[in-house]
């Protein structure tokens, strides 16, 4: 999947939950102090979402997303991909970071070594 495809799944995805709530797109970002030109951007696919972890949450707060809802940490892994980085969450484990690489290669049809699907063995049975 190319990047603009992940933009634009934001996008709608973005456009869908403003909808939902019944906010125009003026009245969104002046609930979140945000241009409405760089927010129609980024519903249409146009520009990445922010990467700022509070900005983020102010935005899924403002959507009608409670931190426990699984719809909540959807828009941040959402808005992670579409700007192409890896959520937050999964930087913030030593132990995962450690096991991304292997990731990485089994995704692209690599064999991992056997010491890291161990830890990847490991890092699953824990979580």
């Amino acid at each position: 999947m190319k990047i603009n495809e992940n933009l634009k799944k934001f996008g709608e995805f973005l456009y869908e939950l403003r909808i939902k709530k019944e906010l125009t797109l003026r009245e969104m970002c002046r609930k979140v102090n945000y241009d409405p030109s760089n927010w129609s951007k980024i519903e249409r696919g146009k520009i990445s979402p922010p990467s700022d972890k509070k900005t983020l949450e102010l935005w899924a707060k403002t959507l009608g997303l409670k931190k426990s809802d699984k719809k909540f940490n959807e828009f941040i892994y959402k808005a992670n991909i579409a700007q192409g980085i890896i959520p937050f969450e999964i930087m913030e484990e030593k132990e995962l970071v450690a096991a991304l690489p292997a990731f990485f290669r089994t995704l692209k049809n690599r064999k991992p070594t056997k010491e890291e699907i161990d830890n990847m063995i490991n890092l699953i049975k824990n979580a």
